[in-house]
């Protein structure tokens, strides 16, 4: 298995989100982040929150098979991609395996 993080620009989530539903990727989690990388937004002020200059940004985090990894990388970077700089990450990274918290059975066993 493989989870994939990918941060996003704000304006671009919801076609992300859609590419990646239409094509069986439908089970993922967004958060609202803040990226401090080498290129800073026109506008881009002092966070509140945590005192350094921010960039919004979404991160999306899913889990697929394998085979599955590199379809959803295309999906995120054709989906994500803007005229801007700085369009975002994608990282990827191996899972060993997963588990129900109810259960305690083992993911690795079935199709995500």
């Amino acid at each position: 298995m493989k989870e994939i993080k990918a941060f996003i620009k704000p304006n671009r989530i919801q076609r992300v989100i859609e590419a990646l539903s239409d094509n069986g990727f439908e089970s993922m989690t967004l958060s609202q982040a803040e990226g401090t990388g080498a290129f800073k937004t026109k506008g881009a002020r002092a966070s509140l929150d945590f005192h350094i200059t921010d960039s919004p940004v979404i991160k999306i985090e899913l889990v697929c098979q394998n085979e599955e990894a590199q379809t959803a990388i295309e999906i995120i970077s054709a989906n994500g991609k803007t005229e801007e700089p700085a369009d975002g990450i994608i990282y990827i990274s191996n899972i060993e395996d997963a588990f129900q918290i109810k259960t305690g059975d083992s993911l690795k066993r079935f199709d995500l």
